[in-house]
């Protein structure tokens, strides 16, 4: 293995569910290089790329299909807010939680579609109320500690909440 292919599956080992673009950001190569050695360390399945939701993630291998669902929507800040939120609150509801992390209904309604549709939250609904809880909370808890994003990834996520907080207010 060469020092750039070996530089890439140590990027991947370190930051499971990193997406292609965060690759090339982080490590300043050209997408094409990316693309070459991502294929040949696929080839020797030193490397799992999912495409989730119009990323291509990147995978150590030993994720099943539940962990790397996961570890893709936690690279997304305001989806892994609203999870750590989850954990820590428990049962909540839509409404609350849009309100105790300043983020737009919409945009809570969007990432619970997604999350729930990951089985990482449980909607339960009595008459017109939805209530959220975690669907598993010690597995997505335990996945969260290993995710740390970077600041171009952070800088993404933020840059998308001011969009969707101007939008709601127009």
């Amino acid at each position: 293995m060469n020092a750039t292919r070996r530089t890439i599956a140590d990027h991947v080992r370190a930051n499971p569910g990193v997406h292609f673009n965060a690759v090339v950001r982080a490590l300043d190569l050209a997408p094409g290089q990316v693309q070459y050695h991502l294929k040949r360390l696929r080839a020797d399945e030193s490397v799992v790329a999912d495409e989730i939701r119009g990323r291509t993630h990147l995978y150590p291998p030993g994720y099943d299909d539940w962990e790397r669902s996961a570890l893709a929507v936690f690279r997304r800040e305001t989806a892994r807010d609203l999870l750590a939120h989850l954990l820590d609150a428990g049962e909540t509801t839509p409404a609350a939680l849009a309100d105790e992390l300043g983020v737009a209904r919409s945009t809570v309604e969007w990432h619970l579609d997604n999350l729930t549709d990951d089985d990482l939250v449980k909607k339960r609904r009595e008459g017109n109320r939805v209530y959220l809880e975690p669907a598993r909370p010690d597995e997505t808890a335990a996945l969260l500690r290993e995710i740390t994003p970077s600041l171009p990834e952070r800088m993404v996520d933020r840059f998308t909440k001011l969009v969707d907080g101007l939008v709601e207010e127009g």
